[in-house]
C-alpha cells in the first residue's frame, strides 16, 4: 500500500515571500514528497523526494551537485542539492528531519522533469542499507493496470503472483507499443551515434531511456561519448554544444513573443554631453568616498525609471481580461553571460539614487556571471533595458519585448556627430546617443510611446531633474 502527499515548505520567519526564492527555497516553491509504506518488510516507510518546481516557467532541471551524500543525517533547512533551473541554480532545502538513503538522479543529471523523483529519505539510520539497491517503479505507488484481453484470474492466484514487470505497464500507459520513451539529451545521443532506442531497457523513472543508458550501450560496443564531439557532414566541419536551460527558456519566451506581440518602434537621438559632464562630476565625488562608479546605463536606468512615473501607461502589460498597470517601477537589465541572457531586476529604481542604482547593478551583474542569481533577483520587472551601446559599440538597433512586459528600451553608442548651429553657416560637435523603443501595440499607442520617449529624452539631456 502508497500514498501519495503534496506538502508545502512551511515558511521562515526571515524569509520574504515577495519573490519566489528568497535566500534559498521560497514557501511558494512546491516540494514533491511521495511518502512510501511498502508491503515488503525489506522497504520501511520512507519519503521520495521529487523534482521542485523553483519558477513559474519551469518544466525540467538539472542537478547541478549534492551537498548531502547518502547515509548523511539531513536537518530542516540544510541544503540538500543544487538545482539547475531554467533561469538560475538554486539550493533545494531539506524539509523534514531524517536521513538520505538513496541518490536517484547524481551530480550532472540532466532533464529531470519536475516532479521525478531524485531521492529517497528514511527516518532510522538502520534503515538505510536497506534502499541500497533501490529503485523507483510507478507500481509502489498504484496498482498496475491489468491487461483486459484474458479473462480476470481467480482472487487466489492474484495474491500468489508477482506484480506485473514494468514493460507492461509502459504499454499499458501509451497508445502504441511502439513509442520508446527517452529524454531529450538521450535521444539526441542516440541520433548522434545512431544507436536504436527500441534495443535499450531504460533504467530512468518508468522505463524512461537516459543518457547514461546510451553511454553503457556505447562502451559496451567499444564506442566513446563525449558530450561535445566535432564532426563533419556533407563537408562541414561543426560541434554540437548542449542548451543551457536558461537558453532553451529565452529561446521559448523571445519566439513567444515575436509570434503573439504586435511590436512596433521607435528611435530618436539624444545628446548626452550634459550626462557626461554630470557623471563626471559625480564620479569625483565618489572616488573622494569609496563609492562604485556611476555608468552611463546606471543614469539611463535612472532616466528610464522616471519616464515611467511621468508616463505610467508604458509601466504596464496586457492581459485577456485588462490592462495591467503596475504602481512599482521595477527595471530589468539585460546582462549577457556565457551560459546566456540574463536580466536580474532593479526594484523601484524610480525612488533610488543613482549610487544605490549604480552598486545594485554591478552586483546583480556579478551573481549573474557567476550563475547564482535567484528567482527574487530577476522576476517581478516592468521594463527592461537592454544597452548594446557602451560595452560594444552598436549603433542602433530594436529588441524583443520581454513578456509580460509591453516594452524595451534599445541603448545605442552615443558618438560625436555634426550638428547645426544656431545662426546661419554655424555648426558645432555633439555627442548623440540612439535609443530605440519597442513596444507592445495592444498596451502602448504610438503616440504614448512618443510621449514616453520625449520624457526620456528630456532626462538624458537635462541630467539635473532627475536629481530634483
Amino acid at each position: 500500500m502508497s500514498r501519495t502527499v503534496s506538502l508545502l515548505r512551511r515558511p521562515k520567519e526571515d524569509i520574504s515571500v515577495a519573490g519566489m526564492l528568497q535566500s534559498r527555497v521560497s514557501p511558494c516553491s512546491q516540494m514533491h514528497l511521495r511518502r512510501g509504506f511498502s508491503a515488503n518488510a525489506d522497504l520501511p516507510p520512507h519519503q521520495e523526494i521529487g523534482m521542485p518546481s523553483l519558477s513559474p516557467t519551469m518544466t525540467e532541471g538539472n542537478i547541478a551537485r549534492w551537498l548531502k551524500k547518502e547515509g548523511d543525517k539531513i536537518s530542516p533547512g540544510e541544503v540538500l542539492c543544487e538545482v539547475e533551473t531554467d533561469k538560475a541554480t538554486v539550493e533545494m532545502e531539506c524539509m523534514e528531519e531524517g536521513y538520505l538513503a538513496k541518490i536517484l538522479r547524481g551530480d550532472g543529471a540532466n532533464g529531470i522533469q519536475v516532479g521525478e523523483v531524485i531521492a529517497v529519505t528514511v527516518e532510522e539510520e538502520e534503515d538505510v542499507a536497506k534502499f541500497k539497491d533501490y529503485q523507483h517503479s510507478t507500481s509502489d505507488a498504484a496498482p498496475a493496470p491489468k491487461d483486459p484481453s484474458p479473462p480476470p484470474p481467480p482472487k487466489e492466484k492474484v495474491a500468489t503472483e508477482p506484480a506485473p514487470s514494468e514493460p507492461k505497464v509502459l504499454k499499458q500507459s501509451t497508445p502504441s507499443s511502439d513509442r520508446t520513451f527517452a529524454s531529450p539529451l538521450a535521444r539526441k545521443l542516440a541520433e548522434d551515434h545512431k544507436v536504436p532506442l527500441s534495443n535499450l531497457k531504460g533504467t530512468g523513472l518508468d522505463g524512461r531511456i537516459v543518457k547514461a543508458d546510451i553511454e553503457d550501450y556505447l562502451a559496451s560496443q567499444g564506442k566513446e561519448a563525449p558530450s561535445a564531439v566535432p564532426k563533419v557532414e556533407a563537408g562541414l566541419d561543426y560541434t554540437d554544444i548542449p542548451h543551457s536551460q536558461i537558453r532553451k527558456v529565452t529561446a521559448a519566451r523571445l519566439l513567444l513573443s515575436k509570434q503573439t506581440i504586435p511590436h512596433y518602434y521607435l528611435t530618436v537621438d539624444t545628446c548626452v554631453d550634459k550626462l557626461m559632464e554630470l557623471r563626471s562630476k559625480l564620479n569625483a565625488l565618489q572616488e573622494a568616498s569609496g563609492g562604485k562608479k556611476i555608468s552611463v546605463n546606471d543614469l539611463v536606468i535612472k532616466a528610464v525609471a522616471l519616464a515611467l512615473r511621468k508616463v505610467p501607461q508604458c509601466n504596464s502589460s496586457w492581459t485577456n481580461e485588462c490592462i495591467r498597470q503596475y504602481h512599482n517601477v521595477n527595471i530589468n537589465v539585460a546582462v549577457q553571460t556565457d551560459n546566456g541572457l540574463y536580466v536580474p531586476v532593479v526594484r523601484d529604481a524610480d525612488k533610488k539614487g543613482l549610487s544605490t542604482i549604480a552598486e545594485e547593478v554591478k552586483h546583480l551583474a556579478q551573481k549573474a556571471r557567476d550563475n547564482s542569481l535567484k528567482p527574487s533577483d530577476y522576476e517581478g520587472g516592468t521594463f527592461t533595458v537592454s544597452n548594446l551601446g557602451g560595452p560594444f559599440g552598436i549603433k542602433q538597433f530594436c529588441a524583443i519585448v520581454n513578456p509580460p512586459q509591453s516594452a524595451i528600451l534599445a541603448v545605442g553608442s552615443a558618438e560625436k556627430r555634426v550638428v547645426p548651429g544656431s545662426g546661419t553657416d554655424q555648426y558645432k560637435f555633439a555627442s548623440l546617443m540612439s535609443v530605440t523603443l519597442s513596444c507592445d501595440h495592444r498596451v502602448i499607442d504610438g503616440a504614448i510611446g512618443a510621449e514616453w520617449l520625449k520624457a526620456f529624452k528630456g532626462y538624458i539631456e537635462n541630467p539635473e531633474s532627475m536629481l530634483l
